[in-house]
């Protein structure tokens, strides 16, 4: 194990063994009055999510080559003990490990790996793992959310959208079709389909041919006009619960295109970090917004939802009005048409807040320290923009890479922890953040944010670097005033 920890002195931040990420310095870090920041480990590679238990042991979970690195880097849970010692606790076989909840003895973890996500708990005194969950619709761009656990005592989790924009289409083909040929969006609740198909280009078959694909299909799959998708309890987009053990499976919502980010506030509502759609491709859609969710079935007794709710995907924005609507229009690509006949599904929104587009909403939590402050307010990491990848204009460039306070209660945000000018660090070859990821409450009134390292974008792709995660930890000192 090589990761330096919080004992590295200053003088070594200054000087990593990584060219992507030279140095590291806490003094380049924006917070308001009263708040420090602190390096406590660097050298991780694609971290995702994090936990701390109630003894302060803290658990990183790197994400491994399903980011897709060179060379291949493994999908570990890795163990850092309040004394400094660092360990594995285990590694995900197949890759993709996300978000970790700790609970009576063992670590439950949601794992994207392969073309099915799953959950698999596992037990802190051995290392062992076991599957509880799987079988959720993925292979594509989108991500597990959660686990964590409710008030109830019960499992909540989420899934991510397979396409980018409700259709599998070519610009997915590196995830969507080189790996997992047949994946596919799959509906919460039974749907009828306009049969507004998308055509392309096919890039498994020799130029000049096309595809024509309909929503809910595998590439290269057309759909009808009025043609019945049946809706399944395993969905795509979708929020769960269950029992600790994966029984009780039961389907609170869906239409939520990326629930990277869940947490439970102390009043017992369930809030749900969701990004926008993509302005590219032949389905674009332009000017959505970034947005949290308050899930309301969560406060249903276990086994009474009826219909799950809807969030939109695939065919409204987070501010509820439809792809198709002038506002949304693309600058470049293909403007997107409806997927789901009339009538659609009663929408569930408006959400509780709504962020520019494009920052790239992740992991959240919850201050519920009278020492830290801010009691209440939601912590969003936001892992930052993949423009000009993902939308041509300008604007959005800088959106994102910071961690925000939102006020659920009033829809308001400021920003809490940022670098001195916009955008990640290594854009300004600054030692401050650089893709915020996750953030965890940790018992002790510290807050830890977890910095996923440098993803560097172009028009075509992103490419992330290894051994450039970094955990920071931030603290309440004094030093000036703090609400």
């Amino acid at each position: 194990m090589t990761l330096p920890t919080v004992a590295a002195s200053p003088e070594a931040l200054q000087q990593l063994p990584t060219p992507a990420r030279p140095r590291l310095d806490p003094a380049d870090v924006l917070l308001p009055a009263g708040y420090r920041a602190e390096v406590v480990l660097a050298g991780l590679s694609m971290p995702c999510g994090m936990g701390v238990d109630d003894e302060g042991t803290v658990y990183v979970l790197e994400g491994g080559s399903t980011w897709p690195t060179r060379p291949h880097l493994p999908g570990r849970i890795l163990r850092l003990r309040p004394d400094g010692t660092l360990d594995a606790l285990g590694e995900e076989p197949l890759g993709g490990p996300r978000h970790i909840a700790l609970r009576d003895g063992s670590a439950y973890v949601s794992a994207k790996g392969g073309h099915q996500s799953r959950i698999v708990r596992y037990d802190l005194a051995d290392g062992r793992g076991t599957t509880i969950v799987d079988g959720l619709p993925d292979g594509g761009w989108h991500e597990p959310g959660g686990p964590v656990f409710g008030p109830d005592g019960l499992m909540y989790f989420g899934q991510g959208s397979v396409s980018q924009n409700g259709v599998v289409l070519p610009q997915g083909y590196v995830v969507d079709l080189a790996r997992h040929q047949r994946v596919h969006d799959v509906p919460g609740v039974d749907v009828t389909l306009t049969g507004n198909d998308v055509v392309t280009h096919d890039p498994t078959a020799p130029y000049p041919f096309y595809a024509t694909t309909g929503a809910f299909k595998p590439f290269g799959v057309p759909a009808e006009p009025g043609e019945v998708v049946r809706g399944r309890l395993k969905c795509s987009s979708g929020i769960w619960r269950a029992h600790p053990d994966g029984s009780g499976m039961e389907l609170l919502a869906w239409g939520v295109r990326n629930p990277y980010g869940m947490v439970f506030a102390e009043d017992g509502e369930l809030y749900v970090t969701d990004n926008d759609y993509e302005e590219n491709g032949d389905r674009a859609i332009a000017n959505d917004p970034d947005r949290v969710w308050r899930i309301d079935a969560a406060r249903t007794p276990h086994g009474q939802v009826g219909t799950p709710a809807w969030y939109g995907f695939p065919d409204l924005c987070g501010d509820g009005l439809p792809v198709w609507h002038e506002s949304h229009r693309p600058s470049r690509g293909r403007p997107a048409e409806q997927l789901i006949a009339d009538p659609l599904p009663e929408w569930a929104g408006p959400a509780v807040w709504l962020e520019e587009p494009h920052s790239a909403l992740c992991g959240l939590d919850v201050s519920r320290s009278d020492a830290f402050g801010m009691r209440g307010l939601l912590f969003v990491a936001e892992w930052g923009t993949l423009a000009p990848m993902n939308s041509p204009r300008a604007e959005d460039l800088d959106h994102g890479f910071r961690v925000v306070a939102v006020d659920p209660t009033t829809g308001s945000a400021e920003p809490f922890m940022t670098n001195r000018h916009p955008g990640p660090a290594s854009a300004h070859r600054s030692g401050g953040i650089e893709r915020p990821v996750d953030v965890t409450a940790a018992p002790d009134g510290s807050l830890y944010v977890l910095d996923f390292g440098v993803s560097t974008v172009d028009p075509s792709k992103h490419l992330s670097y290894g051994h450039t995660g970094v955990l920071w930890r931030v603290v309440r000192d004094g030093s000036g005033e703090a609400s």
